[in-house]
């Protein structure tokens, strides 16, 4: 059974890996600005330096990201992945008012805990518990740009905001990234 057709889980569990999407509201193109993608990064970057997540591969494209990531210990009273969207929709919503106020509104949602949506609610989480099953992740991952509705690049490893030169060419410009070996 192809992992992607697994039944859906937006809870995850510490102690185990997931793959895991995060769309942006109404599939927005939010994120093609470098400066979000870099917020992204941060933020998974901090959550690893305070050991809350481990990040094994990762893509960002303009309105989703794919992770394959570990929970690790909450983040205060919340889980990592809810910290993660917490902080980088704060971020993005204060750049957003200094410096697009124009794109903010198409965010705003008449919901009682929120006035500016960017996440989609209920990120897809498949829990993945073998090598295979990670190999498998790593591939779509990283593959992801490449399509043809996205073209992004030629080879995995060419695409910037992706954990793909990190298994390919052995680079780690993104420090934060451990080997899926070490898990599986």
């Amino acid at each position: 059974m192809d992992q992607f057709s697994l039944p859906r889980n937006s809870k995850m569990e510490l102690g185990e890996v997931y793959f895991w999407t995060s769309t942006i509201y109404q599939w927005k193109h939010l994120l093609r600005p470098r400066k979000y993608k870099q917020v992204i990064i941060e933020s998974m970057a901090n959550l690893c330096a305070r050991e809350k997540i481990r990040v094994y591969a990762f893509v960002i494209l303009d309105n989703h990201l794919h992770m394959l990531w570990e929970m690790l210990a909450m983040n205060g009273k919340e889980m990592p992945h809810a910290s993660f969207q917490k902080f980088t929709a704060q971020a993005i919503q204060k750049d957003l008012r200094n410096c697009h106020p124009e794109v903010l509104k198409f965010f705003h949602v008449d919901e009682k805990e929120r006035s500016y949506r960017f996440w989609q609610r209920d990120p897809l989480a498949v829990q993945v518990n073998n090598k295979a099953m990670a190999e498998q992740t790593l591939d779509y991952i990283h593959l992801n740009p490449l399509q043809s509705h996205w073209n992004l690049a030629k080879s995995p490893e060419d695409y910037l905001y992706s954990s793909a030169s990190y298994y390919e060419k052995g680079t780690n410009d993104f420090e934060f990234l451990s080997h899926y070996t070490e898990r599986f």
